[in-house]
C-alpha cells in the first residue's frame, strides 16, 4: 500500500488551494477599509462585503457536490478557476460599492465550488489510513492563505495600491490555474454508476451523515467571522495596524508548527484528543484579543494561540466530516461541511457588524469567546451520546 501523502499532484492540488485562499484571505482582509477608506462606505457595509460573498457561496454550495457528479471533480475545479480569475481580474476597474457587491457575489460562486471540487479531490488522492494526516496537510494550504494573503495585502495597500494588490492577486489566480490543470485524475473515478442526470433530492444536496460536525462547524464559523472581518480595523482603533501583518504571521506559523504533531494525534489517538484541545486554546486567543488594550505582545499572543487552536479544530472538524460517510460521498461531505461553515461566516459577518455598531469590538470578541465556550460544550455532549449509543449497539450485537 502506498503510504506516500506529498505526491506530485497533491502538491499541484496544494498550490492551487493556496493561490486561492490568498486572494481570498487577502481581498476579505483588504476590501473593508477599501470600502471605508477609498469609497467612503460605513462599517456595516464593509461587513457586507464578506456576507454577499459567503452568501453565494452558501446558495451554491449544496448543489456542488452533485455537480462534481455529472461533469468530473476536475472539470469544474477547472471552470470554476477560470471564472475566479476573471472575478478577480474585474476589481480592476474600480467599481461603484454597488456593482462591487454584485462581483462579490458571483466571485463567491466559484469560490465554493472551487474549494469543495478540491477538498473531494484532496480526500480521493491521499491514502486512507492516513486521512487525518493527508486531509490536515493539504489545510495548511488554507492556513498558509490566512498569513500570505492579508500580509500581502495590508502590506501592498500601505506602500503602493489598490489596483497593484488586485493585478498580484490575479496573477496569483493565473499560476494556481495552470498548476491544477496538470493534475491527473483517472485512478481516481468511482467505480460505481453514478446518475448523471440534473435531479436534486436532499441526498444529493446534503450528507445526513455530516451535519453534526458541519453544525458545529457553523459555529465556529460564526466566532471566526470577528478575525475574518473585523480585526483589521480593530487594530486600526488600536494603533496596531503594523502589527496586524505580523499577526497573521504568528497566526499561520503557530498553525504550520503543531500542524504535523495534531494530525499524527488525530490518526493514532481519535479526533476527541485535538479538538477539545482546539477549542480551549480558540477561546482562550479570542479573550486575548478582547483584552488586547493597545498592547501589541497581548496581541501576537492571542495570534498564537488562535492558530493552533483554530488550526487543530477545524481541519480535525472537516476530516471528521469526511470520515462520517463512504468515500463515494466525500464530495458531498465536503459541500456539507463548508456550506455550514461558510454560512457561520457570513452570519457572524453581519450580526457581529450590527453588535461592532453598537457596542465596540472589545465586547464584540467577549461574545465570541462565550459562543465558543457554548459550542465546545455542544461538541462534547453529542460526542458523548455518539459514545452511549455505539456502547448500546455492542452489547445488543453480543
Amino acid at each position: 500500500m502506498n503510504n506516500q501523502i506529498f505526491t506530485k499532484r497533491f502538491m499541484s492540488l496544494f498550490s492551487m488551494n493556496l493561490a486561492v485562499f490568498i486572494v481570498f484571505y487577502g481581498l476579505i482582509t483588504t476590501l473593508p477599509l477599501y470600502a471605508i477608506g477609498s469609497l467612503g462606505q460605513a462599517e456595516d457595509d464593509a461587513g457586507l462585503l464578506v456576507t454577499i460573498f459567503l452568501l453565494s457561496a452558501i446558495i451554491v454550495r449544496p448543489f456542488s457536490g452533485r455537480l462534481l457528479d455529472i461533469f468530473g471533480k476536475k472539470k469544474m475545479l477547472m471552470i470554476s478557476l477560470v471564472f475566479y480569475l476573471i472575478c478577480t481580474v474585474l476589481y480592476l476597474f474600480n467599481l461603484p460599492f454597488h456593482v462591487l457587491l454584485v462581483l462579490r457575489f458571483f466571485h463567491g460562486i466559484w469560490f465554493s465550488i472551487i474549494t469543495t471540487a478540491g477538498g473531494a479531490l484532496a480526500a480521493d488522492i491521499v491514502p486512507k489510513n492516513r486521512k487525518g494526516a493527508g486531509l490536515g496537510y493539504y489545510n495548511m494550504s488554507t492556513n498558509l492563505g490566512v498569513v500570505i494573503g492579508p500580509f500581502i495585502g495590508l502590506f501592498l495597500i500601505q506602500y503602493t495600491t489598490y489596483n497593484v494588490l488586485f493585478t498580484v492577486m490575479s496573477i496569483g489566480v493565473l499560476i494556481g490555474g495552470v498548476l491544477a490543470s496538470t493534475i491527473k485524475t483517472n485512478d481516481l473515478e468511482v467505480p460505481e454508476a453514478i446518475d448523471k442526470s440534473f435531479k436534486f433530492t436532499f441526498n444529493d444536496l446534503f450528507e445526513k451523515k455530516a451535519l453534526p460536525i458541519a453544525l458545529i462547524a457553523c459555529f465556529v464559523g460564526i466566532s471566526y467571522a470577528s478575525i475574518l472581518s473585523f480585526l483589521s480595523i480593530y487594530a486600526e482603533q488600536q494603533n496596531l495596524l503594523k502589527v496586524a501583518s505580523l499577526f497573521y504571521i504568528v497566526f499561520a506559523a503557530s498553525m504550520l508548527i503543531t500542524r504535523p504533531f495534531t494530525g499524527k494525534l488525530y490518526d493514532q489517538k481519535g479526533s476527541q484528543y485535538v479538538i477539545i484541545p482546539g477549542f480551549v486554546l480558540y477561546i482562550l486567543g479570542i479573550f486575548c484579543i478582547a483584552y488586547t488594550n493597545g498592547s501589541s505582545t497581548m496581541f501576537l499572543l492571542a495570534a498564537v494561540l488562535v492558530g493552533i487552536g483554530y488550526g487543530a479544530l477545524t481541519t480535525s472538524l472537516q476530516s471528521r466530516a469526511i470520515q462520517s460517510t463512504a468515500h463515494a460521498r466525500s464530495g458531498y461531505a465536503t459541500a456539507t461541511y463548508f456550506t455550514l461553515y461558510d454560512l457561520g461566516i457570513a452570519i457572524g459577518s453581519y450580526l457581529l457588524g450590527m453588535l461592532a455598531m453598537k457596542l465596540n469590538y472589545e465586547t464584540l470578541y467577549i461574545i465570541s469567546g462565550l459562543l465558543l465556550i457554548a459550542t465546545g460544550i455542544l461538541y462534547i455532549s453529542m460526542f458523548r451520546m455518539k459514545q452511549k449509543r455505539a456502547l448500546v449497539i455492542t452489547r445488543l450485537e453480543n
